[in-house]
Order: structure tokens, then C-alpha cells, then sequence
């Protein structure tokens, strides 16, 4: 596994600004053991574009809980078939989700946030953990205006909750709207739960349309109070 310094990782930073520039280090230095992690939002497609036109053997993966919409699934059929790629698709533990599920029951979730974390963990974080153990560094799709707890993320970050890998963050300072502009300017595929009012896409059961106004992940986790919601993929930012 290659390590990365603060003083090497600062460094990228202050000469690494756009995400072009980003992801082309990226393919020079870590593929292919780096991977881009996809939930099929908007975000996404955007990076999934601009990965492509760099390096057409990037590796892209994904996380399919068992519960998420179709819309998801469509577009993954559709994104792997236009870029010509391979998905990597994870799946949880067959035994812990079972085993889960008949101690809280199906929907446990909507009981207690701990109920809820459970699940994050036992359906995303154990999988990603698996393959990021095997990385020298993963990319995401966060931006600093999405949440609060995201306002500080840099393009390039030690991800010390994961071995020290290094994380990769190629649109941080891109807008709602410049993520918009840029996938009708390319025409390019995307989730169409998008056009029903839902800007953050995760499981089914979890996920709603936000209304007028209301945060970008509003739709995330609505039924519980409080700023800092996640599902323990991206608590990590140091």
C-alpha cells in the first residue's frame, strides 16, 4: 500500500486545483489501484465523464445495499454500457444482513438512529471497507457545500479511517448548479430520480424528494433531526 505524508498531501493541494488536473495526477500515480466510488447522482456522472476521457481503464465501483431504487440500477446498466466499463458491484454479508434483520426487523431504521447507523454499516461501510483495503486511494464525489460537516474537505485528504489510503475529492468547490450545467452541456446520462426533486440518492427506504428550499441532502435520513447526518463512508476527513 502507498503511504502519503500531510507535507506531500498539502502540497498537492496547493498545486492540484482543478478537477481535470486532479484526476489526471490520479491516473499517473495511483491507477490502478484506485477506484471511484458511485452512488449514480449527479456528482457522479459528472466525474464518471471526466474520469473517462482521462483514463479510459479507470476502475469505478459501487455499493448495492439490497435496497436501492430502480432508477439506481437503470442507470448503472446505462453508464456501463455508453463508457463501455466495468462496475464493480459490492454486495454486504449475506449472514450479518439476516441476521440483522431478524433481531430489529426489516425496516429497522425507523426506529432509532443506532438502528439506522447499524444498517449503513452493516450494508456499506463492511463492503467498502473490503475493497478499500486493497487501494492505495478511492474517489469521491463530495462537495464543501453539500453539508456542514463537508465544508473544510480538501481535494486531496489522508483517509486515516481507512488505513491512511489517500482520498480524493476532484469536485469539492463545484456548485449544484455547475454539477447541472455541466450534465446538460455534455448530454450526458443520469439518475432520473434527479428530475423528481432528489439532488442526494441513496437506499430506497431512506432517501425522499427535498422540497423548495430545503438543503441538498434534506431528503437524506429525513425523519431524523439534527445537521451531521451519515452513513459512516465519509466521517473521516482529516
Amino acid at each position: 500500500m502507498k503511504k502519503f505524508t500531510q507535507e506531500q498531501v498539502d502540497e498537492l493541494n496547493s498545486k492540484i486545483k482543478t478537477t481535470e488536473e486532479a484526476l489526471q495526477w490520479v491516473s499517473d500515480n495511483l491507477h490502478p489501484r484506485v477506484a471511484k466510488a458511485s452512488s449514480f447522482g449527479a456528482e457522479d456522472a459528472v466525474i464518471m465523464d471526466i474520469m473517462h476521457k482521462i483514463n479510459p481503464k479507470f476502475r469505478f465501483f459501487t455499493l448495492d445495499t439490497g435496497r436501492l431504487p430502480q432508477e439506481t440500477y437503470d442507470i448503472m446498466d446505462i453508464v456501463r454500457k455508453k463508457y463501455n466499463i466495468s462496475i464493480e458491484v459490492l454486495f454486504p454479508d449475506t449472514k450479518e444482513v439476516e441476521e440483522m434483520v431478524k433481531e430489529k426487523g426489516i425496516n429497522l431504521f425507523y426506529d432509532s438512529v443506532e438502528n439506522r447507523k447499524l444498517c449503513c454499516e452493516i450494508r456499506k461501510v463492511h463492503p467498502i471497507n473490503r475493497i478499500l483495503s486493497t487501494l492505495d486511494g478511492w474517489i469521491t464525489g463530495l462537495r464543501r457545500d453539500q453539508t456542514e460537516v463537508r465544508k473544510d474537505v480538501n481535494i486531496f485528504q489522508i483517509d486515516h479511517g481507512h488505513g491512511g489510503i489517500l482520498k480524493i475529492n476532484p469536485i469539492v468547490n463545484w456548485t449544484w448548479e455547475q454539477i447541472q450545467e455541466y450534465i446538460k452541456k455534455n448530454n450526458l446520462p443520469y439518475n432520473k430520480l434527479l428530475d423528481k426533486g432528489y439532488p442526494s440518492i441513496g437506499c430506497e427506504p431512506c432517501t425522499r424528494a427535498i422540497k423548495p428550499g430545503e438543503d441538498l441532502r434534506a431528503g437524506r435520513w429525513w425523519w431524523e433531526h439534527g445537521e451531521h447526518k451519515e452513513c459512516g463512508l465519509h466521517i473521516d476527513h482529516n
